[in-house]
Order: structure tokens, then sequence, then C-alpha cells
């Protein structure tokens, strides 16, 4: 099965523990998303989110600064692996996503979902005044 890996950067003018809150907290993710999500209690535990389209493992937590998620994509040998790092730059804080091994068949859908859908929609969130 042919994989890509996936990068992207982005700026959100926000505190670097709101940022975080919005990519683990269960009641943050339903308000910028709009559905339930699932985070577990303890690490490594199951996540899921969007009514099942996402989900995966936490593997690793540093608050306020990085995440390290595996998500389930059916039969896959390879863990598809998303590391979210998160720091100050500015006055604003850099969120760098690297997702490595997606399936070719779903990497637009999966990259359009962290440009569009995940962080687009926390920075939209995030950036009302």
């Amino acid at each position: 099965m042919a994989v890509r890996d996936f990068k992207t950067r982005i700026k959100i003018k926000a505190e670097s523990e709101d940022v975080y809150a919005a990519l683990t907290n269960p009641f943050t993710i339903e308000l910028w998303s709009g559905y339930p999500a699932s985070m577990p209690e303890q690490i490594p535990g199951e996540f899921e989110m969007w009514e099942g389209d996402i989900s995966g493992r936490i593997l690793e937590l540093e608050p306020d600064s990085k995440i390290i998620q595996q998500w389930y994509f059916g039969e896959q040998e390879a863990a598809s692996l998303a590391t979210i790092k998160i720091f100050p730059q500015g006055g604003k804080v850099q969120v760098d996503v690297l997702h490595t091994n997606i399936p070719e068949e779903a990497f637009d859908d999966i990259a359009e979902g962290w440009e569009k859908f995940i962080l687009g929609a926390i920075k939209e969130f995030l950036e009302i005044e």
C-alpha cells in the first residue's frame, strides 16, 4: 500500500494552553468541530472524533507543547503517526503538524481535514475577538 507524509504549519493568535485544549479537551473539541469527541483519561489511550471518522490512539502528551497520535486506517502495517508541536512565536502560537504513513487513497481528505476542518476551525474558534 502506497503511503505519504503530510506536513503543515499555522500561526494562531492565542495562548499555547488554549490551542492544546482545542486538540485534547473533548468539550473544547466539540465547541469548534460541532461534534462530540472522546479523548482518553490516561495515555496511551483511544480517541475518536467526528462520530468515528477519525479514530486512533494518543501515544504521548506534553501539556501545552506536544501531542503524538496514531491514526487508524484499516489493516495498515506501519503506524500512521500525527505529531503536533505547539510553541509561542512572537505573540502568536505556532502549530506544526507532521502526519506520516497516510494511505495514498486517504491523503487528499486527510490533508484537507488538517488544513480546513481541524487547524482552520481551531484558528477561527480561538481568534474570535
